[in-house]
Formats: structure tokens, sequence, C-alpha cells
């Protein structure tokens, strides 16, 4: 049988579908990247605003996507927006291809910022900036595998497409994961070198590290998985005590709570220092950007004094006793300008950001609790996610108890109604959501709701 989609895809957003199809001629599958696709055809942006995108067809969203939470400032922020034409202008350039100050004002504020970072090495992704923390923890350890958990999302590359999102009957049992592909086109190399542990369970994790502790350089983890389901206090304090006493280093991916949990990261809020921190994200203000940053003497690995450099004619020397890292348009500095005038805005109206996101998340389990639906919102910081069950949710695992049918109904109604997240996905909060789009969005969600109890 066919499947039957929501209206508002036909009745509201024919043009998006009209340019998707346009598009499939030329991009595969439509979209630039799998995660901007939901069936039957994304919508097609066309302007953003504040807390408000515009399609192709004028339809108005408030957004909590937000670039997959990036824009924490929303739409267009003027500071951003001025920070950028600014650096253009002064510097007569878009980029330098050299270094230049804003490397070091942005290096020096991320040191002052986050617990467990006193050097900073760029790059164009948070992705580009997770592939260089494991290169670091392996040159500074001289050891071959990683590790991390099940669920934990770091970035579409082969180390880490395993056991992301398994399916059960593949995952093997909970206390000690199977290492799943997630696409296709990974050697089974590295299915045979990342080591997969199981999240939130402490006791299970520390014993898959013990026994591979002779080879394991690092372990990395989402402090909170998936942007949403925080590791519970005692865990982490477990995983840093296991890793510190067994020589493997710990690696906080910030890429999604760096900014949003708190202006020092997840690391700030549950007092655990890693070992090497990745970042992107909400780091350059709407850019492409990423950073690694960490203690001094793993840092120092990848630094070039010596000419030794893989890419200059002539210099052979040494190569092999320094880590090779480079990029083009790494420490951008448009993108940092952007940055520091995003994390200048975060410094003053953090705490309203994070006190509008609880008010936003209390109403709507308000809301579902009046209409008898199992709600409840799981997160952390200006980042949580409606899960549809009311048992605990502590790992991947868990997420499998909600009602995710449900869900992918109320929020393909939810876009009709002009609150806009891709169906199933998280929501993030910026500085630009007002009181006002709280109202709306609870307003929304009642409607929603009101038709399916009927």
């Amino acid at each position: 049988m066919a499947k039957v989609y929501d209206p508002y895809i036909y009745g509201q957003t024919g043009k998006s579908e009209e340019l998707y199809l346009e598009a499939k001629k030329v991009i595969p599958g439509g979209v630039t990247a799998n995660i901007k696709f939901f069936e039957p055809h994304p919508i097609m942006m066309e302007k953003g605003s504040g807390s408000k995108l515009y399609d192709v067809d004028g339809n108005e969203y408030i957004d909590y996507l937000l670039c997959y939470g990036a824009l924490i400032l929303g739409h267009g922020h003027e500071n951003v927006f001025d920070a950028v034409f600014h650096q253009m202008r002064e510097s007569g350039t878009t980029i330098f291809g050299t270094p230049h100050i804003l490397e070091t004002k942005m290096a020096n504020k991320l040191v002052d910022l986050i617990p467990g970072i006193e050097m900073v090495r760029y790059t164009n992704s948070g992705l580009e900036a997770t592939l260089l923390a494991i290169r670091l923890a392996m040159a500074y350890t001289e050891k071959p595998k990683i590790a991390k958990f099940e669920g934990h999302y770091h970035g579409g590359t082969n180390e880490f497409l395993l056991s992301v999102n398994p399916d059960l009957e593949e995952a093997g049992s909970e206390d000690k994961p199977n290492a799943v592909p997630e696409s296709k086109g990974i050697p089974d190399y590295f299915r045979e070198n990342t080591i997969v542990l199981p999240f939130n369970n402490l006791e299970a994790a520390a014993q898959i590290l013990e026994r591979h502790k002779d080879e394991l350089a690092a372990v990395i983890l989402e402090p909170v998985q998936a942007g949403f389901i925080p590791a519970d206090p005692e865990f982490m304090e477990g995983i840093r005590t296991v890793t510190e006493k067994l020589g493997i280093l710990l690696i906080f991916d910030e890429v999604k709570t760096g900014f949003r949990i708190s202006l020092g990261g997840a690391q700030e809020t549950y007092g655990i220092t890693p070992d090497l921190t990745a970042l992107g994200k909400v780091l350059g203000g709407g850019f492409p950007v990423g950073a690694v940053g960490g203690k001094k003497e793993i840092m120092m690995v990848s630094a070039p004094e010596g000419g030794k450099d893989i890419l200059t004619t002539g210099s052979s020397l040494g190569k092999k006793e320094v880590l090779f890292h480079s990029g083009t348009y790494n420490g951008h500095p448009t993108v940092l300008a952007a940055g520091m005038a995003t994390i200048e805005v975060l410094e003053k109206e953090m705490e309203q950001l994070l006190a509008s996101t609880q008010t936003l998340r209390n109403q709507l389990e308000l809301v579902y609790a009046k209409y008898g639906f199992d709600m409840q919102t799981v997160g952390m910081g200006s980042i949580f996610n409606i899960m549809l069950t009311k048992e605990p949710i502590k790992n991947y695992r868990d997420t499998k108890k909600a009602n995710a049918e449900l869900r992918k109904m109320i929020d393909e109604k939810l876009l009709r109604l002009g609150i806009y997240t891709k169906p199933l996905n998280r929501y993030s909060m910026s500085t630009a959501h007002s009181q006002q789009d709280i109202a709306r969005t609870v307003e929304a969600h009642e409607t929603v709701l009101k038709q399916l109890r009927r």
C-alpha cells in the first residue's frame, strides 16, 4: 500500500516539490546532505529572519532546527552581520591564507571559557575536528584504536559511522554492543578497529575498556548523546577515572553542546575535564567551522617547528616526528569574526536563553498531559527532544521505547501550522525565540493533539 502523507505537502508546498524534482536531476536524491531529506520531499527555504524561516511558497515557520543547532542567535543577527562586514571591509579580503590576529583572539576566548582547553587548532567542520582529535590521540599515545559509544554521532566518516542508529537485531547485547556499519563503503578494518561501548552503563563500559586498554588511544563521546540525552554525572565521573587509570585519552565531542549547555560547554556543567575537546556549529556563527582544543602537551604534537611540512618542496627531515594537520580555510577570518560576535551576545543572553528553553519544555509537557499523551521532554541547556513515552531515556536503546510513528505524524501536522523542525528531530532554541513564539508553538501542539484525540 502506498504511503499517505499529510496534505501540507501538496496543499502548501507545491513549489517546494517542483523545485525538489528539478534538484533531483542534477543532485543525487535532490539534497546535498542526507540529513536534509525527509519524505515525501524536503521543504525548500528562501529566507530567514530571527526565529523564522520562509519557504519558496511563502509559508512562515518558527524554526527549531536552526541549522541543526548552529544558529543559536537565530537568522541574520545584526551583531553577526556587522562583525562579518566589518572584518571584510577592514581587512580588504575575505581570507589571508596566513596567520591573523582573530585566530589568537578566538583561541584566547576558548581557553578562558572552556575548562579542558589550553591550546587550539581550527578546522572547517565538526567532522574535521573529531578526526583531528583522534589523530592527535593516536599520535600522542602511539596506540591504534578508538572507542565510541552506541548511539553517538561524530561525523560522517568511516571511523565513526558505526552503531549510530543500529537495528537492535544487529546491535548485540546491551553490555557488549556490536560495531554495526551505518553506511555502504565502510571497510571491515574500521569495524574491527573501532570499539563500541554502552552509554550510561559504567560497569559494562569499564570492562570493555580494561580488555582493550593496550590498543585504545582514546574514548570519544558526546556528553549529551545526540544533543539531548544527558550522561549521568556518576557515569561521566567514572569514565574520566577509568580512562585516566588505563592511560586512554578522553575526547569530548562538544560540536552540538558547545555554547548550548553553558558557555563552558557540557564539561563545565559536569565538572569533568577531558583531554581533548571538539567544537563546531555555534562556534562559527552560521558559517562552517570546527576546532580542537586540549591539554598543551597533546596539542603540541601538531606544532610544525623545524620545517616538518609534507607539502613544502625539499622538506623531508622530521616528517614522521610531527602530526600533520592543515586546511586552506582553517581559522577563516570571516568565520571567526562571526563566531566572536556570537559568543559576545551569548555572554549577555545565555541565562535568558536557558530560561526560555525550560519554559517551552514545561508548557509542552503540560499540554501533552492535558490531552492524555505519554510524553516527556529530554534534554539539557538549550536543546531538547520530545519523547512519547514515560519510560526513562538513558541511551540509544531507550529511545526505541518511544512512539516514533505518532511523533512523526505530529511533526508533519506541525509543519502545516508553521512549526519547523525536521520530523523526529530535536528542538534547538535561539535567543531570537520570543515568548510569542513559545505561545504560538504550544498552541500549535495543542491544536494537533486535539485533532489526534478526536
